[in-house]
């Protein structure tokens, strides 16, 4: 009986599929688990959405923390998403050097609609396992926003978030990092 073995790429290898032209900036994949993940088109609510972070998340965070959207963060050995929105530790080099790993991220934000069920029960573990202390899911469907912390790993070798939060999209929360911040939700989620 022939078996069937699937390629799952390091790190290393993504980048070198990167640097040789394979992948372009323009594709939109991910490498999740080792596996090359293509992100689908976003929807005009995500989009919507997006931009309202992109307006009140600046004004908040200001010079305290370093603001990024949809760009890399590293996840050895074998992942490196892209998420909607990092809040992370301010760096000299502003991360030249590198991407941010999970040791300088304080907040992870994901816009979902169409790829909720992937958030929740891909990201999830991804993110809790890396040691990311905060996760928040903007859930356009539900039109609420899951927030998640305190990691955990349970007998079987499974991670995930000890706290889940909904918050509805008229309310106001506090980012965990700097609670201090107050994020008035009704300014983010798009109109019904």
């Amino acid at each position: 009986m022939d078996m069937i073995q699937v390629k799952r790429f390091t790190l290393e290898e993504y980048h070198e599929l990167i640097d040789i032209g394979f992948l372009k900036e323009d594709d939109h994949i991910q490498l999740i688990n080792g596996d090359l993940i293509e992100m689908v088109s976003k929807g005009r609510a995500h989009e919507t959405c997006l931009r309202n972070l992109l307006r009140e998340l600046p004004k908040l965070v200001g010079e305290k923390a370093t603001l990024q959207s949809q760009s890399p963060i590293i996840i050895p050995p074998k992942s490196e998403p892209e998420p909607d929105f990092a809040i992370i530790r301010n760096r000299d080099d502003n991360y030249f050097s590198s991407h941010p790993q999970a040791e300088d991220i304080l907040l992870v934000i994901e816009v979902a609609d169409s790829s909720i069920k992937y958030d929740q029960d891909v990201k999830i573990p991804l993110y809790a396992k890396a040691g990311i202390s905060d996760y928040w899911i903007f859930n356009l469907l539900d039109k609420c926003l899951e927030c998640y912390s305190e990691t955990y790993e349970n007998q079987q070798g499974n991670f995930g978030y000890l706290n889940k939060r909904i918050f509805l999209n008229n309310q106001i929360i506090a980012l965990p990092c700097f609670p201090d911040l107050q994020l008035d939700l009704s300014k983010v989620f798009p109109p019904s």
